[in-house]
């Protein structure tokens, strides 16, 4: 065994062969006897290989690994290689400083950045593959574009020149590999493997060929021929021959051993290497790409990507046979093979689409008539909403103005051809497609197709990020999904029937009722355009949006059977009108829809749209000055405290018990697009600023009582984190300026309440949100001004014997005759135990303190009266009954005697009935 590394005279190696040959001897004592003398040679056969051939064998093999995933296109494998290449280059660094790094290196990472740029610009390819591949692809894009920024410089070099760079790499080869015979051996490995597994590599120059063996695939035909034919002469003879021969060849070439010794490795790699280029040569027949050029490196040279799965069909398939007669029944025939493949496993959508526009030219080409054009239109908008499998995803730009471009034309040609007639109910062996002279019948619903693209156009706004322009661009389309819908509504008022006719009107109605009509507004203001082209154009517009929407929702309230779209439309309607300020109509019809008493069992788009609506009533009756009803109709929402997921404006953050991942995307489109939403910060204020106005003054009034109810929990929640917090500055947030603007009202201080509700900041965040800006701030002035007085009355009579009127009016800048009405309304109410003097105008305090005994008597009159519930909730209990106003008020209403106690003294409300109390608080613990 150590004579194949011996590098002693041909006479020895002749000696040594023929012993072996004349003495045979036993399989162990010849292993014995190589290992003794292996052992006694160790001291002068054995070479000591350096760091830096150790090191560079290691990037080498690295490479390697890298090359062989590249070309299979496994990214989890290259970049798992890429990090173990990184740390090994690391390892590196004390003889990459000294030697500079190594041309191949550089070679590698060149050329692994310009791969991966190619595979991430193949769209198609990134679909096709699979989960890890396409998440390594994207990690191994970010970490080698980082890699590299070190080395901008040298692979710059290497690109302008990548001829010198590989004539450089593969001098310095064989000059290292000259130093002893196994450093020979190793640059030799290492020749073969930069030659065999790096990519695009160039021509080797005459004078480095001079130098080199010729390996595998690195010099031209002639020369691997030329090899195959010395290792067939020196492989050919039996052992003793092929040893002489290949110590001639090493003595002739300065060479040792090891050389000769390589070559078996060498031979038998040739058939795998045989093998891998007849599948080249398969793939590359399989992918019609040009034939092979002329040379052993185009095998090893640039690599062409190539799309995995079946192979693309270049050419489009001939509709029709040549001669073949086109008529109706062929062009059917045609249409229904194409159909056949729909929604079946492996079938290209985008090619069927295009198979179904070459149909429609065809037919339009042999003047077939408008039946069948009408039959293929149908069938070409089901492909294009059928191009995305999944129910969640939204259509992509193209398809969707394909979309919108195919339900145009198709009601063109519906407008243009009064003798088509269209329906669900037509059957397929009925429909008449031929022209002739009975008008065509064709099976199909335009009605159907504008609402799934309606339903694509909400989907697409819902999927596309608020605050970018292209949200904008594409609620441009808007205009042109309303224009669709309208020529519908005209075509189906003549054709349609009443079911199809209310359908089409609750689509219109979606997308009006919640735009504010700027120009009705103007016109009810007496305001005209500044300019004549303006004045013109306002003459020009149709009726305004209340009109159109009073006229689509009666036909809806007369005609429908459906519950859902009258309720639909009921909703649509209130939320017009109290968008528009009209408070009266809205709460009439709420009211006499009595929607509140089952909207629960209502599905929950409806239950968000009643949501909604509630909110804005709510809001229109604070611009109203109705502060109360604002209160009452903001109070199930807000004191919910999961009003952006109510009114379908986002979701909040769950516990995956409550909400799992399916459950997750079906709420997730339900949610309304960004232009429909309420502004919450608005929202929130109104409340509050509605809670302060009702919370403050009942507080002054029953500072003592000890049964004190609240009327908003939130607010006075806001209360106590202001009291809570040890330093008070000045304040930032919305919340903060409620809280502090309390404060103020409570000491019955109304303009530092006022400076703290009205400035700048708050005026920016809400008060300038409104249409009647200056008009609500002004109704918002009156009544912190009202208030305030009340709870001044409340906080202070008792230390006054009498106040004049006169001077509460100049304190508070109210008229006289308010203050007496607020007067006279609070002594009616015996909430101020006062009298009116009418001739001084002053108000004179009556004392009404108890004494000892009757403090005594009123505790223990409260503590009977609590036993006494006590002991009747537990008779209850026992009975089994479960109902009565104690249950109620333990649910969080109020019981009726203490709702007509506060009536008489704090003048809150009586009744708890109306449409405030029924609505969906209860079932937001259920169904929703």
């Amino acid at each position: 065994m150590s004579r194949f590394f011996a590098t002693g005279s041909d006479s020895e190696s002749e000696e040594s062969s023929s012993a072996d040959e004349i003495t045979p001897k036993a399989p162990g004592t010849t292993f014995k006897q190589s290992l003794l003398l292996s052992d006694d040679e160790e001291d002068t056969k054995r070479v000591v290989r350096s760091a830096k051939d150790k090191r560079f064998e290691e990037l080498t093999n690295l490479i390697k690994t890298i090359r062989n995933a590249m070309k299979i296109r496994d990214m989890a494998k290259c970049l798992e290689e890429f990090e173990q290449l990184c740390r090994a280059f690391l390892k590196s660094k004390n003889i990459v400083d000294k030697e500079g790094v190594p041309p191949f290196y550089i070679r590698l990472l060149a050329d692994l950045e310009d791969y991966l740029n190619q595979l991430w610009e193949d769209k198609e390819g990134k679909k096709k593959m699979n989960k890890n591949n396409a998440k390594a692809l994207s990690t191994l894009r970010q970490k080698i574009r980082k890699y590299n920024r070190d080395y901008e410089t040298e692979i710059a070099a290497y690109k302008e020149n990548p001829q010198e760079s590989a004539d450089e790499e593969e001098e310095k080869e064989p000059g290292d590999s000259g130093s002893s015979s196994e450093s020979e051996e190793e640059g030799g490995e290492d020749g073969l493997s930069a030659k065999s597994f790096l990519k695009k590599k160039p021509e080797i120059s005459p004078e480095a060929s001079k130098f080199l063996k010729p390996a595998k695939g690195s010099g031209d035909e002639e020369s691997s021929s030329d090899d195959d034919e010395d290792d067939d002469e020196d492989w050919g003879s039996d052992t003793v021959d092929s040893g002489s021969e290949s110590s001639d060849d090493a003595e002739g070439k300065s060479a040792s051993l090891a050389v000769v010794f390589l070559k078996k490795t060498q031979e038998s790699e040739k058939p795998e290497k045989k093998i891998g280029k007849k599948k080249k040569q398969k793939k590359k027949e399989r992918i019609e790409e040009e034939p092979e050029e002329e040379g052993g490196e185009e095998v090893e040279g640039g690599w062409e990507k190539v799309k995995g799965g079946a192979p693309l069909v270049k050419e489009k398939p001939k509709m029709f046979a040549k001669g073949t007669e086109i008529n109706v029944p062929v062009v059917v025939k045609k249409l229904n093979e194409i159909l056949q493949a729909r929604g079946k496993k492996g079938t290209d959508r985008a090619a069927q689409i295009e198979l179904l526009h070459a149909l429609a030219a065809i037919a339009n080409e042999n003047n077939l008539g408008q039946g069948i054009l009408v039959k293929i239109k149908f069938n070409i908008i089901a492909s294009l909403y059928d191009y995305n499998p999944n129910l969640a995803a939204f259509m992509k730009p193209e398809m969707w103005k394909k979309c919108l471009d195919c339900i145009d034309e198709l009601l063109n040609i519906l407008f243009e051809n009064s003798n088509i007639f269209i329906g669900e109910n037509i059957a397929e062996d009925s429909e008449s497609l031929a022209s002739g002279d009975q008008p065509f019948r064709v099976r199909g619903c335009i009605l159907t197709l504008v609402e799934r693209m309606d339903e694509e156009f909400t989907k697409i706004m819902q999927n596309t990020d608020p605050h970018s322009q292209e949200y904008v661009d594409n609620l441009k389309d808007e205009g042109r999904v309303c224009g669709i819908i309208d020529r519908l509504l005209n075509y189906m008022e003549n054709k349609g029937s009443t079911e199809e006719i209310c359908r089409i009107y609750l689509r219109r109605i979606m997308h009006t009722y919640y735009k504010f009509d700027y120009k009705a507004h103007r016109r009810s203001l007496g305001l005209q355009g500044e300019s004549k082209s303006e004045q013109d154009q306002e003459e020009s517009e149709g009726e305004d949006s209340a009109v159109i929407m009073d006229r689509l929702c009666k036909f809806i309230y007369a005609k429908d059977r459906t519950d859902r779209i009258r309720t639909c439309a009921i909703l649509c309607h209130i939320y017009h009108h109290a968008l528009h300020s009209r408070w009266y109509q809205a709460r009439d019809l709420m009211l006499m829809s009595h929607l509140q008493d089952n909207i629960q069992h209502a599905d929950p788009p409806v239950q968000i749209l009643y949501n909604r609506t509630m909110v804005q009533l709510g809001i229109c009756a604070f611009r109203q000055g109705m502060i109360k009803d604002a209160h009452n109709a903001l109070l199930d929402i807000q004191s919910s405290g999961r009003a952006k997921e109510l009114l379908g404006q986002g979701l909040l953050m769950r516990n995956m018990q409550e909400r799992n991942a399916e459950q997750e995307k079906i709420e997730k489109r339900r949610q309304v697009p960004f232009h429909m939403h309420i502004n919450l910060e608005l929202l929130e204020c109104v409340y509050l600023v509605s809670a302060m106005l009702l919370e403050i003054p009942y507080m002054a009034a029953h500072e003592f009582d000890a049964r004190r109810r609240m009327i908003s929990k939130q607010f006075h929640h806001q209360l106590r984190v202001g009291e809570r917090q040890p330093l008070l500055g000045p304040p930032e947030s919305m919340r903060e300026h409620v809280v502090a603007a309390s404060k103020a009202m409570k000491m019955g201080d109304w303009r530092t309440c006022h400076s703290f509700i009205i400035n700048e900041k708050m005026n920016s965040k809400v008060w300038d949100l409104f249409p009647e800006t200056q008009r609500v701030r002004e109704m918002l002035v009156r009544k912190i001004q009202e208030e305030s007085l009340r709870t001044y009355l409340f906080t202070y009579s008792s230390v006054y014997d009498s106040i004049s009127m006169e001077t509460l009016s100049e304190m508070f800048e109210l008229e006289i005759a308010t203050v007496h009405s607020i007067i006279s309304k609070m002594i009616i109410n015996e909430e101020l135990m006062a009298s009116l003097d009418q001739p001084t105008q002053t108000v004179v305090m009556h004392r009404t303190e108890p004494t000892s005994l009757q403090n005594m008597a009123l505790q223990l009159a409260e503590k009977l009266g609590s036993l006494v519930e006590n002991n009747e909730r537990v008779f209850d209990l026992k009975q089994g009954v479960y109902g009565g106003y104690f249950n109620r008020d333990q649910k969080g209403g109020y019981q009726q005697k203490q709702s007509y106690q506060r009536d008489q003294k704090g003048g809150y409300q009586q009744k708890q009935g109306g449409y405030q109390r029924g609505g969906y608080r209860n079932q937001n613990q259920g169904n929703y």
